[in-house]
């Protein structure tokens, strides 16, 4: 399994045959240079979408249309944009499981919003949730923009994910010494990988605090577009 940060919240991971491109954020994407988009793309099989905030669904329906790959994600955004935009979705909810194509993905809780901008003013576009995915005998937790909830606690127990890829930035989502409290708590990791931070003066620069709180866990700060093969 390869785990390629695209920066910020985004991610391809490479497994089973499959490409899910999490969260893709390339327009503006200020840590993402322009001239490795179309790397970022190739063999793409997969969106994953955790909410409807500008950087994680700015490019979407965009990749969507020109791949002609579907999006997975909560199913009431997904049968809208089914209908609305025309476009292949896989639509389910927390608790349920796809196959993608031998790749089981399970949508699990998150605690943040998911909302965008229109000319009438913020919507609401469904929930904000997270992912298990199951490949390759691993159990990867991608958290979705996310505080410290007490639904961890059930979901390290139940799922037992050995490797987390968590929002740890601060400001919008829980920051490295929250991220290390609840990996610590309530998950057995045996990697953790940190995100949305970086992008921006007002988020987390770096993951020490994170690493500090971690004695034994092999904590990766990621580097834009170098695989971490797990």
């Amino acid at each position: 399994m390869n785990i390629i940060w695209l920066g910020h919240g985004s991610f391809r991971i490479e497994t089973q045959g499959q490409v899910l491109l999490i969260d893709p954020w390339l327009t503006g994407n200020p840590v993402l240079p322009e001239d490795r988009h179309d790397a970022v793309l190739e063999g793409a099989t997969h969106i994953l979408l955790t909410h409807t905030h500008f950087d994680h669904v700015a490019d979407v329906l965009p990749l969507a249309k020109h791949l002609k790959i579907p999006v997975v994600g909560q199913y009431d955004l997904m049968g809208y944009w089914s209908e609305a935009e025309g476009i292949e979705t896989v639509g389910f909810n927390k608790g349920g499981t796809v196959d993608l194509n031998g790749v089981m993905v399970t949508m699990v809780p998150a605690s943040h919003s998911s909302t965008f901008s229109t000319p009438d003013g913020l919507r609401t576009g469904g929930s904000e949730v997270g992912f298990m995915i199951v490949a390759e005998g691993r159990m990867l937790y991608v958290s979705g923009d996310t505080d410290i909830m007490a639904d961890m606690e059930w979901m390290g127990d139940y799922y037992k994910p050995d490797i987390g890829i968590l929002s740890a930035g601060g400001h919008f989502t829980m920051d490295m010494k929250a991220a290390a409290y609840a990996a610590k708590r309530y998950f057995d990791f045996k990697t953790v990988i940190p995100c949305h931070y970086k992008t921006f003066p007002i988020l987390e620069q770096s993951a020490q605090a994170l690493i500090d709180g971690l004695p034994g866990v092999d904590v990766i700060e990621p580097e834009v577009m170098k695989a971490i093969t797990v």
